[in-house]
C-alpha cells in the first residue's frame, strides 16, 4: 500500500500524510519556510527509529513474558556533521517494570535489533524518483 502526501492548500509547505487508514501533517520549520505546522521529515526520520525500538521491546517483552509495564524513548540528533556524510543519532530507552539487570541488558541488545535500525545501518536503499504532471 503506497504511502500518499499532497501538499495542504494555502500551506507554504506542509504536506496531508496519509499511510493506510492515517493522516497527520508533516511541515518545515519556518526557519526553512514552513510553518512548522507538524513533524519535519528529518523528525519523522528519527521519530521512525524511536518508535521501532519501543515497539520491538514491547513485542520482545510480550513474547517472552518479562513484566515492561512502561516504555519511554527519546531521540537525540546530531545532523552537524550531516553534510560530509555523518548523520548522528542517540536512542535512550526508559523502560519500567520488575526487571532485573539482565533482563534491561537483554531488552537493550533486542533494542540494537529493530528493523528500522538495520535499515539505517546495514541495508542499501535503493530510491526511484520520477516528477510527473499532476492530472
Amino acid at each position: 500500500m503506497p504511502i500518499e502526501l499532497q501538499r495542504i492548500p494555502g500551506a507554504p509547505m506542509a504536506q496531508a500524510v496519509h499511510i493506510r487508514s492515517h493522516e497527520f501533517v508533516a511541515d518545515g520549520s519556518v526557519e526553512e519556510g514552513g510553518a512548522d505546522g507538524g513533524p519535519s521529515p528529518h523528525d519523522l526520520y528519527d521519530a521512525a527509529l524511536g518508535a521501532c525500538k519501543a515497539l520491538t521491546v514491547l513485542w520482545y517483552a510480550r513474547r517472552k513474558g518479562l513484566p515492561v509495564e512502561d516504555v519511554k524513548t527519546v531521540i537525540e540528533r546530531d545532523a552537524s556533521a550531516e553534510r560530509t556524510g555523518t548523520y548522528r543519532l542517540t536512542a535512550r530507552l526508559q523502560i519500567s517494570g520488575d526487571l532485573t539487570d539482565a533482563q534491561i541488558a537483554e531488552l537493550e541488545t533486542v533494542a540494537h535489533k529493530c528493523p528500522v535500525h538495520k535499515l539505517m545501518t546495514t541495508v542499501t536503499t535503493e530510491i526511484n524518483t520520477s516528477v510527473e504532471r499532476m492530472a
